[in-house]
């Protein structure tokens, strides 16, 4: 948190784990420049239609640690106003929340949270996540400063960010604001409301994983089950031929040498992986890409489940009868090579751990070192392959992926159990401590494990929730597409007509040249307003 125009493109390759780093990041690039030029052409229809738009762009200065008085050290955050759709004194607020990366101007001008704000005439303003993006110290990489990177100081972010606004545009009461996140800013969108619930009256909460977890193997368990679903293109020999791909994967390199120079071959490597954690980043690597395409199922033309199990199961091109699972992966990732442009695959661990340490601010971007720290202090959320459903090889363990906290940050494992059981303490674990939050999810998404569902976790009475079954991570947040899924395109009904509820139920009042919403009764209960 590779998503959608604008939206996503924030929320940004939401929650990795921590041996997966160039695949799937590079996989979130990769989407996110599809989604970016998608953002751009969404951009200028919007600016045919208000030829006065113009995006104020900013920074203000929060304290660098909101719950240290003796402290004066600050921290610049950048931020971004689109006030064209606004309609003054009592116009709501739409509250765009950043994450584990940089935000642009398209958070206030593509999404389907600009698509709502222009109909009911509301101001948009987006607040990029401290220590992401150009809202860093010059020193904020070094491990010590890292200390003031948290969940809990983003929330107090926010909260400053509020009032900064309401006294820029001389808000009260009477503008109501709603916050809006997806996937790490969709469980800040929630846990805003949660513990302020005197500033914002309402969230959405999109791919939110709410519950902290350490082992988090039911995420390739979704995976195994949306590469069987036949409803997005998968189906049980898709899965089989993977999971055969990587047990034949594993026998090659946990044999001699020469059957490690083959696989080294077969796969691209950029050099042979000689140890046993150089192996290790090759397996995780190509699972990385598998998790990718599904948790993006559909997000950009090239990347699919579908189009995958088209290549494990031979229908993407004439089967000889002599395919097997192996040789089947092989051609699966020459297609991310292919995508990606890399030559051959780097699977020296050495290396990655020096990315990891990089300090310099040049590495900031890219966001791997925080998000890192935030796993090994907050959350855990580490993917890994002890779920029978898992098609990867079980060697993906948490083991492997927790020594990190300790080798990056000097975090020995069971401070990374204990910030966790706190962090749920905090929130709430999966029944968060919110009132008025709509929670969204899709069934492909394998975050939703870990956010609030549909009969479930959701009590209907303070919290709701939409579950749609065949899409993908974030995907709500998009601007409507012709290719859209009708299951999606209802789910968009959905939530506006929660906020247009909210909306009313605040006491706001549309004025005259808002948009006229009217209510609808469909014949499953559910109620769509209209424009």
């Amino acid at each position: 948190m590779l998503l959608q125009p604008a939206s996503c493109l924030l929320v940004l390759l939401l929650l990795n784990s921590v041996d997966s780093v160039r695949v799937l990041r590079k996989i979130k690039e990769y989407v996110r420049e599809q989604q970016l030029e998608d953002s751009k052409q969404h951009a200028n229809i919007l600016r045919t239609r208000w030829p006065a738009i113009k995006i104020e762009k900013g920074n203000i200065l929060q304290p660098l640690d909101h719950f240290n008085r003796q402290s004066n050290e600050t921290l610049p955050q950048r931020f971004f106003v689109n006030d064209a759709f606004w309609k003054p004194p009592h116009g709501p607020v739409f509250l765009y929340i950043g994450g584990e990366g940089r935000i642009s101007e398209f958070s206030v001008m593509t999404g389907h949270h600009v698509d709502m704000a222009e109909g009911h005439g509301a101001l948009l303003v987006a607040l990029e996540h401290r220590f992401y993006g150009d809202s860093i110290n010059p020193d904020g990489l070094e491990t010590k400063n890292l200390a003031a990177l948290s969940s809990q100081q983003a929330l107090a972010d926010l909260v400053a960010f509020h009032q900064y606004i309401s006294q820029r545009f001389g808000l009260s009461p009477k503008n109501t604001w709603i916050s809006f996140g997806g996937s790490y800013p969709g469980a800040l969108s929630a846990w805003f409301r949660g513990k302020f619930p005197h500033l914002v009256y309402a969230a959405v909460a999109s791919s939110a994983p709410v519950r902290a977890m350490l082992d988090f193997s039911a995420y390739n368990k979704v995976v195994g089950l949306s590469l069987k679903d036949a409803a997005v293109g998968g189906s049980d020999e898709c899965w089989d031929n993977l999971r055969n791909g990587f047990a034949a994967l594993e026998e090659g390199l946990t044999g001699g040498e020469a059957n490690v120079t083959r696989v080294a071959e077969d796969f691209a490597c950029c050099q042979i992986p000689v140890e046993l954690d150089d192996r290790m980043v090759l397996m995780q690597n190509l699972a990385d890409y598998v998790m990718g395409t599904v948790q993006y199922n559909e997000e950009v033309s090239s990347m699919s489940v579908k189009k995958l199990c088209d290549i494990m199961t031979g229908r993407s091109s004439g089967e000889n009868g002599e395919e097997t699972g192996y040789s089947r992966l092989v051609k699966l990732m020459q297609e991310y090579r292919s995508q990606a442009k890399e030559p051959c695959f780097d699977t020296s661990y050495e290396q990655m751990l020096k990315e990891l340490r990089d300090t310099s601010l040049s590495s900031t971007q890219t966001g791997m070192r925080q998000w890192f720290y935030q796993t090994c202090t907050e959350f855990g959320y580490y993917q890994t392959c002890e779920d029978a459903m898992c098609p990867f090889s079980r060697r993906l363990s948490l083991k492997t992926q927790t020594k990190l906290c300790l080798l990056l940050f000097d975090i020995p494992a069971p401070s990374v159990l204990s910030s966790i059981t706190f962090t749920n303490q905090y929130y709430g674990a999966r029944y968060p401590h919110t009132h008025r939050v709509l929670y969204v999810n899709g069934g492909i998404d394998p975050w939703h494990a870990l956010s609030v569902l549909p009969n479930v976790t959701a009590d209907e009475g303070r919290n709701q929730a939409i579950f749609i079954q065949d899409t993908a991570h974030c995907a709500d947040m998009m601007s409507s597409r012709a290719t859209d899924r009708s299951s999606l395109k209802q789910a968009r009904r959905e939530i506006g007509v929660h906020v247009a509820k909210w909306l009313k139920n605040s006491g706001w009042e549309p004025t005259s040249d808002s948009r006229d919403l009217t209510r609808s009764e469909h014949n499953n209960g559910t109620i769509i307003w209209h424009s």
